[in-house]
C-alpha cells in the first residue's frame, strides 16, 4: 500500500477544480489533483459564460485566448411554440449612464477544461484516482483511492461533483432531483451557420428550449422539461428517442431550428436528470471543516435556469485560491524554536481559518444562485395556462434583465492581502 504526502489535494477535475488548482499555481502553490475517470471529462458540451465568469477567467489569465474561440452574444431573443409569436427580446449591451459592461459568450467546454489544464504545471493531475474514503489523521487527512493508494494532505478541496464524497463527509446531504431533466446537443455545421450572435429561446407547454452560437460554425442547444415515467423508459440511454421527444415538442418553431436538432448526432445528445441543493441546507451545513471544504457542484448543485453553474464553479476556484494562499503565504514569525506539532498546529488553524474566510464569501452567493435559478426554472417550464400567460406576457421582458444582474458579480482579482 503506497503513501504519498501532498500539502493541497483537490477531488475532481471539472471547472472548479482545475480553476483552484490553476489559481493556486498562479500563487505560487502546489496542487494535486485526482480525477477519477481516464482523461477530462467533457460531457456537456458547452455553458453559457456570463459576465462574472469572464472577470474569474480574467483573473486565471484565460480570458483572452478564450474569446478568441468564442463569439460574443449581443442579445435574447425569447418565442413562444404555443402562439408562434416573439415575446421579448433583450439586449446585452450596456445602456444608460451607470450600466456596467455585460459579456456574454457560449464557452465549449472541452476547450475550457482543456485551456485550464495546459496551464498546470505536468503532473498536477492524476487520472484514473478515484477517492473511495476519508479519514483523519491528526492535522492530516487520509484520502484512500480504489486502487489502494493512500494520499496524506494538509487541505481536502472537494470539487467532484453532484455525488461528492467530500460533501458528503462534511454532513451535507445528497443533491436532490427536481423531477425535471435536460437534453443537451451540440452541432458543428463545418462551415459559417448563418445565425445572429443571440441567445435564441423557445418556451411552450412545460418546456424550454434554447440556441446558442458559439462561433460562426458551432451550435449548442438544450431542451428542458419534466419527463413523464412512459417518456423516461422510452429515452433512456436511446439518443435517437431524445432526438424525436424534441423534435415531436417544439412546434411552431422556425425551420432552421429545426434543423440544428434534426443535424445532430446521436453522440452529440446527452441526457441530464436535473440536480440541485436544498439552500437551507448551505445556510445552516458545512461548507467548510478544519482543512477540508466544497466548491463547484459538489457545494451548489443547481438547475441550468440561468446559466451560472459553471460560471459559479469559475468564481469560487478564484475565491478558494485566494483565501488559501492567504492563509498558507503569510509571513510567519520564525519557527525554528517551536516544536513540529506546534507548527503543524497553526499552520493547521491558518488553513481552518482561511477555508472558512471562503465558506463566508462563497454562502450567500450559493444560496442566492440555487434560489433564483429553481424559481426561474419553475416559472419558465411552467405548463398551465395561467403560468404560461405570466411568463410570455409579464415576466418575458423582466427576466433577461434579470440574468444580467445576477451576473454583474466580481469574485475579485487573485492577489494576496497584507492585512491580518
Amino acid at each position: 500500500m503506497m503513501e504519498t504526502g501532498e500539502d493541497i489535494v483537490i477531488v475532481g477535475a471539472g471547472i472548479a477544480g482545475l480553476t483552484t488548482s490553476l489559481g493556486l499555481h498562479r500563487l505560487g502553490i502546489r496542487s494535486l489533483v485526482l480525477e477519477s475517470s481516464e482523461s477530462l471529462r467533457i460531457t456537456g458540451f458547452a455553458f453559457t459564460t456570463w459576465t462574472n465568469a469572464w472577470r474569474a477567467l480574467d483573473a486565471v489569465g484565460l480570458g483572452d485566448s478564450l474569446r478568441q474561440h468564442h463569439q460574443r452574444l449581443y442579445g435574447n431573443v425569447t418565442s413562444s411554440t404555443i402562439s408562434g409569436h416573439q415575446t421579448s427580446e433583450t439586449s446585452f449591451e450596456a445602456k444608460g449612464k451607470c450600466a456596467g459592461e455585460h459579456e456574454i459568450r457560449c464557452v465549449q467546454r472541452k476547450l475550457l477544461l482543456e485551456s485550464l489544464a495546459k496551464e498546470l504545471p505536468s503532473g498536477t493531475i492524476r487520472y484514473s484516482s478515484k477517492v473511495v474514503s476519508i479519514e483523519e489523521s491528526g492535522f492530516y487527512k487520509l484520502l484512500h483511492l480504489a486502487d489502494g493508494t493512500i494520499h496524506k494532505t494538509k487541505v481536502l478541496i472537494g470539487c467532484d461533483g453532484v455525488n461528492s464524497v467530500v460533501s458528503k463527509w462534511l454532513g451535507l446531504k445528497k443533491a436532490a432531483f427536481t423531477g425535471r431533466c435536460a437534453i443537451r446537443g451540440c452541432l458543428d455545421f463545418k462551415q459559417r451557420h448563418g445565425f445572429g450572435p443571440k441567445f435564441m429561446q423557445f418556451h411552450g407547454k412545460g418546456f424550454r428550449s434554447g440556441f446558442i452560437p458559439c462561433n460562426d460554425q458551432i451550435v449548442y442547444w438544450f431542451f428542458t422539461w419534466t419527463p413523464s415515467s412512459k417518456e423516461n423508459e422510452e429515452i433512456e440511454d436511446n439518443p435517437a428517442e431524445m432526438k424525436r421527444l424534441v423534435l415531436s415538442k417544439l412546434e411552431k418553431v422556425p425551420d432552421e431550428i429545426r434543423a440544428i436538432i434534426e443535424g445532430t448526432d446521436l453522440e452529440g445528445i446527452i441526457l441530464s436528470p436535473l440536480m440541485y441543493r436544498h439552500p437551507w441546507e448551505l445556510l445552516w451545513g458545512n461548507i467548510s471543516k478544519g482543512n477540508i471544504c466544497v466548491a463547484g457542484d459538489a457545494l451548489h448543485p443547481m438547475t441550468p435556469d440561468i446559466g451560472q453553474g459553471g460560471c459559479a464553479a469559475l468564481e469560487d476556484g478564484v475565491v478558494l485560491a485566494r483565501c488559501l494562499a492567504n492563509a498558507l503565504l503569510k509571513e510567519q514569525p520564525s519557527g525554528k524554536t517551536k516544536e513540529k506539532a506546534e507548527r503543524e498546529g497553526e499552520e493547521y488553524k491558518r488553513i481552518e481559518m482561511g477555508l472558512k474566510n471562503y465558506a463566508k464569501e462563497r454562502r450567500w452567493r450559493s444560496i442566492d444562485l440555487i434560489t433564483t435559478a429553481y424559481m426561474v426554472g419553475y416559472i419558465q417550464q411552467g405548463d398551465d395556462s395561467v403560468m404560461n400567460f405570466i411568463r410570455d406576457k409579464i415576466l418575458a421582458a423582466y427576466l433577461g434583465g434579470f440574468l444580467l444582474k445576477k451576473s454583474d458579480f466580481d469574485c475579485g482579482k487573485l492577489s494576496i492581502s497584507n492585512s491580518e
